[in-house]
């Protein structure tokens, strides 16, 4: 009976050890996505005062040729965007296309906005 108790307790003790090894390769897989994520996030290509420039790896340069964002989107050195849809879009002063294809409005594109959108009594 003991030689069973023991048995029992060795195989919970070893299953409880693999389900701790197996949180810890689903964290660090979640923390390396998490990084990738932001590492996307920084970069991003942006209209400054008229020109088209690429932020890679926190350094900025002219953009020199077409991009494709991940979601399928084109972004032309001149500023204009093609959709995956097929729609186009022009980037403003300020704005940013993340490489994923999500937009960033600049802040003075923002501060029209809402000053367009402002209800007057």
């Amino acid at each position: 009976m003991k030689k069973l108790i023991i048995i029992a307790l060795a195989c919970f003790a070893g299953t409880s050890l693999m389900a701790q090894k197996e949180n810890e390769k689903n964290e660090s897989k979640k923390t390396e996505r998490m990084e990738h994520k932001m590492s996307m996030k920084k970069d991003c290509v942006m209209m400054k005062e008229g020109k088209m420039m690429v932020m890679k790896d926190g350094k900025t340069m002219a953009m020199t040729s077409d991009m494709t964002m991940s979601n399928g989107a084109i972004v032309m050195a001149d500023g204009s965007v093609k959709m995956k849809d097929g729609t186009t879009k022009m980037i403003k002063n300020g704005d940013c296309m993340y490489m994923d294809g999500k937009m960033k409005m600049g802040h003075t594109t923002k501060h029209k906005r809402m000053k367009h959108h402002t209800k007057t009594k």
